[in-house]
């Protein structure tokens, strides 16, 4: 299973997901948009807007931290 998380620093709700995928012991790609002006425009590009925190999860996008939708694309 491939996770990529798109993410910036001060994100309050990308903490959370990545301490959720911590927890889980989930393994992801972690991929600072902030810094990252070519994983940005890859994400836009995806999702169709700006914001964070996006998760890939074998090319199925989740916008946000929604412990459901992710809960189920992780299998968990």
């Amino acid at each position: 299973m491939k996770v990529k998380v798109y993410s910036t620093p001060s994100c309050f709700f990308c903490k959370l997901l990545k301490e959720f995928l911590k927890e889980n012991k989930i393994k992801f790609e972690e991929v600072n948009v902030q810094e990252d002006q070519e994983a940005a425009m890859e994400m836009i590009q995806k999702t169709g807007q700006t914001g964070v925190p996006v998760t890939e999860i074998d090319g199925k996008i989740i916008i946000g931290f929604d412990e459901e939708k992710l809960r189920e694309a992780l299998k968990l």
